[in-house]
């Protein structure tokens, strides 16, 4: 029988910016290790004002300069995601405590962590949403997002859950 998938899911606002390119950023780091049949991943958003729609453009194309292929449709985070997923990680605060908020009997509270717990080359507590910002912004969301995709990796090769 073969080793079941450690599933990964990013969790952001509307899950069109930062989220989705936490999922392709990890998706690229997954790939280029020859791990994509043990390591899944998704991503979600804590509303769904954008449900169906495509990552942010803007975003997009930050991601295709750096050969992430941004392929998600945006869809709000579900209570099922709680059980069916092995690390629930969230880009901010805000984001964390509405997660929190789905996990009512407090089972899955392990899975929840900031996503930030993984970036080790920034002084950040938070992935900032670029959406209302300039394009640099996209640019520095997705160098924190590496950093941390980059440990996250090297953390599930070493101490698998």
């Amino acid at each position: 029988m073969g080793q079941a998938k450690i599933r990964i899911l990013f969790v952001c606002m509307g899950n069109i910016c930062r989220s989705p390119a936490a999922e392709a950023a990890m998706q690229s780091k997954v790939e280029e290790a020859g791990l994509s049949h043990l390591i899944e991943c998704d991503s979600a958003g804590t509303i769904n004002y954008h449900s169906g729609q495509p990552a942010d453009q803007r975003m997009r194309n930050a991601a295709s300069g750096r050969g992430y292929h941004m392929t998600s449709r945006a869809r709000k985070i579900r209570e099922v995601d709680l059980k069916t997923f092995d690390h629930i990680l969230t880009m901010d605060e805000d984001n964390y405590n509405e997660v929190i908020e789905l996990d009512i009997d407090t089972r899955y509270r392990e899975k929840i962590r900031p996503f930030c717990s993984y970036v080790k080359a920034f002084d950040v507590t938070d992935i900032p949403d670029p959406y209302y910002g300039g394009l640099d912004g996209f640019d520095h969301v997705l160098d924190l997002l590496e950093d941390g995709c980059g440990n996250l990796l090297e953390n599930l090769t070493k101490h698998p859950l």
